[in-house]
């Protein structure tokens, strides 16, 4: 149970002295495992809280509602209590003074972002996700609207500039959007970030994050090249024992890398706890189509839900020059036969036609992976003498 009396004075006492850290500790709330059910047997809390005119009732009263509907187990009353938290302090926020809230309001959104997340996967309601979505909405409007000047690295105090709010509450946004696929909301979040100037402005782990969902967005559009440049970002300021969070970057950034010519190595893969990669990887790098078609299905479900199936696809045109490289080195000719090409097919199992083979290989050589031309008359790839094979191709 929850020790009204003490949260009480505990909050009273935060506000009182605006120490910022105090009040966003307040709300912290316990993990929560939701049953279906439901928890009628609790009561609402109703509490009454003035600090200087204020009144903070509302907040406190929903903030033992929420913890008690948390540890209950009852994902839609912890989901009600917590909007009505999270509305009510937008508005106290909104004409409060300085940035003191800041590190409270960042925890509210959290709080709002996991607790809808969970609520929405319980009973699949998109009303009350949508509602969620529009409080951490609010949230980001009352800061990136504020007409304090910012300056990176400043106090949180009763003058400092909400704006220093903005990047770790956009997070949350993007957080929500993409697990309803709302890119076009993403899109319009960014323009707003950039028109102020604010997209390199912020902590370090808000700045990472930030550039970890924008790298995202940048696959999703088939931008690959800004994609790396966003996730590489994400990855090498993300922190060292941030292991969780650097697998999530490089489910992302391999694919990319890989399609980009760059192949990651084993001890990576293993290191993160990326093994779905590996039969990919392994296929690429020895020319191995059977072994990359056979993890492509493998894993499919997961590349699918992360969205870069389509794009590991794609890297079947690197395992293609791998191979022609290997057959390449048998022949020992610049002059390849188109027949010996399919032979390899064969052997691996993967039977394939002389046409559809000249128009693999016309798309590699149209895409540089190899340097030379095809004889449609006399069936022959003719390679050239010096690096037919590129080690490095870049595909933007």
């Amino acid at each position: 149970m929850v020790n009204i009396e003490a949260k009480r004075v505990e909050f009273e006492n935060a506000l009182m002295s605006k120490d910022a850290e105090r009040v966003a500790n307040i709300f912290t709330i316990p993990e929560m495992f939701f049953s279906n059910g439901k928890t009628n047997f609790l009561e609402k809390h109703n509490q009454s809280l003035f600090v200087d005119e204020i009144d903070y009732g509302v907040i406190l009263g929903s903030l033992l509602d929420t913890i008690s509907f948390a540890k209950a187990g009852d994902a839609e009353a912890t989901f009600e209590a917590q909007a009505c938290l999270h509305s009510t302090f937008n508005r106290i926020f909104r004409s409060s003074e300085g940035n003191w809230l800041i590190p409270a309001m960042i925890v509210i959104c959290k709080n709002t972002n996991r607790i809808s997340t969970q609520a929405y996967e319980k009973n699949s309601n998109q009303a009350k996700f949508d509602q969620a979505t529009t409080n951490v909405r609010d949230s980001f409007s009352f800061t990136i609207n504020d007409r304090v000047e910012y300056h990176s690295g400043s106090p949180f105090d009763t003058h400092g500039s909400k704006k220093s709010g903005v990047l770790a509450i956009v997070n949350e946004l993007f957080s929500m959007y993409f697990r309803i696929n709302n890119l076009k909301g993403c899109k319009n979040i960014i323009a707003l970030v950039k028109s102020k100037g604010l997209q390199e402005k912020g902590t370090l782990a808000a700045m990472t994050t930030y550039r970890y969902y924008i790298g995202r967005l940048n696959l999703y559009e088939d931008n690959l090249e800004s994609a790396e440049t966003h996730l590489d970002y994400a990855f090498q300021h993300c922190h060292k024992n941030s292991v969780n969070n650097k697998r999530r970057i490089l489910k992302y950034l391999v694919p990319i890398k890989v399609y980009r010519g760059r192949l990651p190595t084993t001890l990576l893969l293993e290191k993160y706890g990326l093994e779905e990669f590996k039969p990919i990887v392994k296929g690429i790098r020895k020319g191995d189509l059977r072994t990359f078609q056979d993890g492509l299905i493998q894993f499919q479900d997961n590349f699918i839900r992360q969205g870069t199936y389509l794009l590991l696809e794609k890297c079947k045109t690197v395992c293609y020059r791998n191979l022609l490289k290997r057959v390449h080195k048998i022949i020992g000719n610049h002059q390849m036969p188109l027949n010996d090409i399919t032979n390899a097919y064969k052997w691996l199992g993967m039977p394939i036609d002389l046409d559809e083979i000249e128009c693999i290989l016309a798309n590699l050589i149209y895409q540089g992976y190899i340097r030379g031309y095809l004889s449609h008359g006399k069936r022959i790839l003719v390679v050239s003498k010096r690096d037919p094979f590129p080690t490095s191709v870049v595909i933007k």
